[in-house]
């Protein structure tokens, strides 16, 4: 399996058709579009299918030289599966006639009702995305080395030292809190 593969490398071996760029893409983002589904009212099956029609929305693109080499494709299939499962459920939504509720955020503090888990909760919610995403990682127990190829880190060490700054940030933000 490839621990670091740059988006150019990988548009090249999709336009190839090779097989470990695809093994790759579904490697290191399937989970990311599961859980995303999954948190919007979606099954495991419907996350198969989103990913699936991201990844041929993708694959035209590269085919046709429509996507630019500096493409951030990680952000492009995650912007791909949002666009398609919205629409999905707003097709649902016009069957069923009931408002799905959308996160785009994974928050661990969901259910957490302390007047310090909510404290918490309202400080995570304002850090910065890259943040948010490095300690949703951690929460889900990613190890660093998955951390640094999701976040395009050049090594886990950077990744360690994100994590431990992005720790001590939210630390601060909560500090700050009126309430605390």
């Amino acid at each position: 399996m490839l621990k670091k593969h740059s988006d150019k490398k990988l548009i090249e071996g999709i336009r190839k058709g090779s097989d470990v760029s695809v093994n790759y893409l579904y490697d290191s983002f399937f989970d990311i579009i599961k859980s995303y589904v999954l948190k919007n009212s979606g099954t495991v099956d419907d996350a198969y299918d989103i990913f699936q029609d991201t990844l041929m929305v993708l694959f035209k693109k590269i085919q046709s030289n429509n996507l630019k080499e500096s493409t951030d494709i990680k952000r492009y299939i995650i912007g791909i599966s949002r666009n398609l499962w919205h629409e999905q459920l707003r097709k649902k939504k016009k069957d069923a006639d009931i408002e799905p509720e959308l996160t785009d955020e994974f928050d661990p503090f969901d259910l957490l009702d302390t007047p310090l888990e909510q404290i918490v909760q309202r400080s995570f919610l304002k850090l910065k995305p890259e943040c948010r995403k490095v300690l949703e990682m951690s929460i889900m127990d990613k190890d660093y080395s998955d951390i640094a190829m999701v976040m395009d880190y050049k090594s886990e060490e950077y990744a360690r030292r994100k994590k431990y700054l992005c720790k001590e940030a939210l630390l601060k933000i909560v500090k700050s809190d009126p309430e605390y």
